[in-house]
Parts: structure tokens; C-alpha cells; sequence
């Protein structure tokens, strides 16, 4: 395994002995769960500006900012005690990433940002607040566990890949 995502999953142990970081299943599998993470970077190769809705303990984020290092994440966590895991790691594992603080309604993003890619594993109701960004993203893939991937407005479903704990669905914008 690369070093940084060896870095990367010592430092997510160690916090997550002092905060609840990731639940006792991710713990538990936690290879899995950082090797996904790494077979949905090669799936969606991701580049230029990518943004993290709800990026938690890093998963998957983390492994794909390590495993791609010329795009630039945008991490979004409102959770205080994860944002301040999310500054450490990012700053331990020299990524190109920058975290935020805040509920994504609330989000100040530079104006004229623009996302290629936004990722997101299981936050909230997709239906509600993806279709808030198509102005302001190319593509998006959510990872969802067993069940018909969501009908989002004006997002295209483009393909859905089998991953070994769930599906990543990978949706293109179609411009109102």
C-alpha cells in the first residue's frame, strides 16, 4: 500500500480512538473501505477542482486525493471534531486539498469555482441537494449500498460500477 494511505489510516485510527471518526464496521474493514475508495478514483479519474459532500472520516476523499495528486479536492464537513481530522490529514499527507467547515448550504465557495467532479457517499437525499450545484459541476458519483440509484433533476444517470460494498452511480449534468 502507498505510504501516505498507510499515513493516512494510522492517523484515522489514532483519532478515531479519541472521536467517532468512522463506525465499528468501517473500523473493522477498513482495507475495504480505503481500497474502494481507490477503485473509484481509476474508475472516474479524477481531475481539475472535485468536491466532498459530507467527507466524514476521509472515506473516500482521502485515498483519492493521495492516489490523485494533481486534482484539488474540496472536502465539506460540518462536524467540528471531523473537519479539524480532515485539516490534520490533509496537512500530514501533504494533499491538494481544501477543507471546509461548514454545512454545504453554507459553504462560501470562491466565486467562479467550478467542480468537474462531485463525489459523495451516502449524505443526506441526494434528490434534495445535488441538483443545488448543476450550475456548478460537470459530473457526479455518489456511492449508495443495495437499491435503484436515485432519480435526480437534472442529472443523467451515465453508468453504475459494482464495488465490493455497494455501487458507485456515475451521473452527468444536463444543463437547465
Amino acid at each position: 500500500m502507498n505510504e501516505a494511505l498507510d499515513l493516512y489510516k494510522r492517523e484515522l485510527l489514532r483519532w478515531n480512538e479519541k472521536i467517532n471518526l468512522i463506525g465499528p464496521e468501517a473500523r473493522e474493514h477498513l482495507d475495504e473501505h480505503i481500497a474502494e475508495a481507490v477503485a473509484a478514483g481509476e474508475i472516474l479519474k479524477p481531475e481539475g477542482e472535485v468536491l466532498d459532500f459530507g467527507s466524514g472520516g476521509g472515506l473516500p476523499a482521502i485515498p483519492m486525493a493521495i492516489m490523485t495528486p494533481r486534482a484539488r479536492f474540496h472536502l465539506v464537513e460540518a462536524d467540528q471534531k471531523k473537519w479539524a481530522f480532515l485539516k490534520h490529514v490533509v496537512r500530514t499527507c501533504t494533499l491538494n486539498a481544501v477543507v471546509y467547515g461548514e454545512r454545504l448550504e453554507r459553504v462560501q465557495f470562491p466565486e467562479g469555482l467550478h467542480f468537474s467532479l462531485v463525489i459523495s457517499r451516502a449524505v443526506g437525499d441526494a434528490e434534495r441537494w445535488l441538483p443545488e450545484l448543476a450550475s456548478r459541476v460537470e459530473r457526479a458519483a455518489l456511492f449508495v449500498g443495495s437499491g435503484e440509484a436515485p432519480q435526480i433533476h437534472h442529472f443523467r444517470k451515465l453508468s453504475e460500477h459494482r464495488l465490493a460494498r455497494g455501487s458507485l452511480v456515475v451521473f452527468h449534468v444536463e444543463r437547465p
